[in-house]
């Protein structure tokens, strides 16, 4: 013990005999995929909110030519949303204990000196600065958001979106240089050439050496588990994450599963308005006067004017009805909802839109917070299936579920389908 050092910067202050070029490979295959997944979905999750339709909507302004990919957000499938998002949020969360492995099992790297022998290095390791940081600055963020812990500064949607382009940039870097070496070990350890015992050995561990650099102890301590016991742990926490996260984005039975999530376990109350609710009319500060019957007008402005309607003039249009979820950026979502209501279309056609309808800007008694108001792009206006919604299940909305009247659009993200509605506006935005 003596002799043993004792500052990281030594090689051998690192002794566990996990840590090799195998296990390292392994685990950062996983993460190739599904951190390529995460980035992916989470492009989609930005492009579902139409943030070039509005100033309203655009989360994250100056993003310049990262909005390279953005399109109109399509209305169908229904589900679209509740699926990408749900994915993003339970991979996400499914991935910690492999990325926290990963980079338990190269530590060792990031105290190597001298700090930079080239440039090439120098370059590799100041890569290997912003994907660390990145990686867990966005998981990081990522998890508070899902648990509605908005302890970082600014909005979440800019930091979120900025940073995964960074961490992303470094990451595909990293892959490049990385990958192809990754699979060689792997393949080699599935021909047999270099079992647990051959590992142990001096010469296997020279040539681990030779190709990922002081990852393998020059001294390991005795092993306790076996690298595949290792591997074996990781991937139990990341089930465990998996089934206490993923039952928040299936909805009904599957949602009490959801231990970690806010939005888990049985839905608030029974009846039709007993499904999850993200914002109460309490929260929001609407005042119950402003609803009432003879109080609440909606205001519908387009081509032709302005008219104000109550809820009686409302409920002589036609009314139609549309089985659809709803799904939040948190990664949860409700099974469908049986919703009826106006058809935004026939508003738009009160205020001279008898074709194809434009965009849509709305309004909600809600005075402060975030997306109070929205924009809706013209084909999720046209949408037959998009409504102002009156009613949910056969009963008037609940006050927490935007009584009066709310937004309800197929494959939306749920802050735009905006409750307590008070204003109307159709025109090109």
């Amino acid at each position: 013990m003596r002799d043993r050092p004792r500052l990281p910067v030594s090689p051998g202050f690192w002794r566990s005999p996990l840590r090799g070029p195998w296990f390292t490979s392994v685990l950062g295959l996983v993460l190739l995929v599904g951190i390529t997944v995460l980035f992916v979905t989470g492009l989609l999750s930005y492009a579902a909110y139409n943030p070039g339709l509005s100033p309203v909507n655009d989360t994250t302004p100056g993003k310049g030519i990262l909005g390279f990919y953005l399109f109109p957000w399509p209305t169908g499938p229904v589900w679209l949303y509740r699926f990408t998002q749900g994915l993003h949020v339970t991979l996400g969360v499914t991935l910690i204990p492999v990325l926290l492995a990963k980079l338990w099992s190269v530590v060792p790297r990031l105290f190597a000196l001298p700090p930079a022998r080239s440039l090439a290095h120098a370059l590799e390791r100041i890569s290997l600065l912003l994907l660390v940081g990145g990686g867990l600055f966005e998981f990081t963020t990522g998890v508070l958001n899902v648990q509605l812990d908005y302890v970082f500064p600014g909005s979440f949607y800019p930091l979120h979106f900025y940073g995964a382009w960074v961490f992303f940039a470094a990451f595909v870097a990293h892959a490049v240089l990385k990958a192809p070496a990754a699979v060689r070990t792997v393949r080699r350890r599935r021909r047999g050439d270099a079992d647990e015992a051959d590992v142990r050995r001096g010469d296997a561990r020279e040539e681990a050496a030779r190709e990922e650099g002081d990852l393998v102890a020059p001294r390991p301590d005795a092993p306790t588990v076996s690298r595949r016991g290792a591997l074996a742990l990781v991937g139990g926490g990341s089930l465990l994450l998996f089934l206490t996260t993923v039952g928040q984005s299936l909805g009904g039975p599957f949602r009490r599963t959801a231990l970690l999530a806010p939005h888990g376990g049985p839905d608030p109350a029974g009846g039709p308005n007993g499904f999850q609710i993200n914002k109460t009319a309490a929260y929001a500060g609407i005042d119950p006067a402003e609803t009432g019957r003879d109080a609440w007008r909606l205001v519908v402005t387009g081509r032709t004017g302005t008219v104000r309607l109550d809820r009686a003039q409302l409920l002589r249009m036609p009314l139609h009805s549309s089985s659809l979820p709803i799904a939040c950026v948190e990664g949860w979502s409700t099974a469908d909802q049986w919703w009826r209501g106006v058809r935004l279309r026939d508003l738009a056609a009160l205020v001279g839109y008898d074709g194809d309808p434009p965009d849509l800007f709305v309004e909600s008694l809600q005075r402060h917070g975030a997306f109070r108001r929205a924009a809706l792009r013209a084909n999720q206006v046209a949408d037959g299936r998009s409504l102002l919604a009156l009613y949910v299940n056969g009963e008037e909305l609940s006050p927490d579920h935007g009584h009066p009247a709310r937004i309800i659009v197929p494959a939306a993200p749920g802050v735009l389908n905006t409750k307590w509605v008070a204003r109307l506006t159709f025109g090109d935005l």
